[in-house]
């Protein structure tokens, strides 16, 4: 029997920012080659900037609270800023209970606020309506 291939976390550019987030399914070996996968793109695509959104992410543990460290040095030494958005407030209190911290991880509240912080703006404009500046 055919195994089949374990599907990776999809890696979206917006720019110069690269979007991803994470689901509970991540085990040790997905979150390994997640890392692997996010860092080559970090060199490939030239990012100045990475946003994880882990609002769907309702547990977290240490093998993936350092995961998370551990990503936001290697995108760090890439020249890339990276932002973790939308921790749900029990995946909070989780890292605070097991003495669990995200040291160097900078957060935001929401993926919108996160790719603020990263300096990607949503423009309001009705698509087919050019302007000169």
């Amino acid at each position: 029997m055919i195994e089949p291939r374990p599907q990776g976390v999809p890696i979206l550019r917006l720019g110069d920012v690269l979007v991803t987030g994470l689901l509970n399914e991540l085990d040790d070996r997905s979150a390994l080659m997640f890392t692997d996968e996010l860092t080559e793109r970090i060199a490939s695509d030239g990012a100045r900037g990475v946003l994880i959104d882990i609002s769907r992410l309702e547990i977290i543990d240490s093998f993936v609270a350092r995961t998370l460290m551990e990503l936001t040095t290697m995108a760090r030494l890439l020249g890339a800023r990276v932002i973790v958005a939308g921790m749900r407030p029990a995946v909070a209190i989780t890292l605070v209970e097991l003495g669990i911290r995200l040291t160097g991880v900078e957060t935001a509240l929401n993926a919108e606020q996160g790719l603020t912080a990263l300096g990607w703006q949503r423009t309001l404009e009705a698509p087919g309506h050019d302007h000169v500046r």
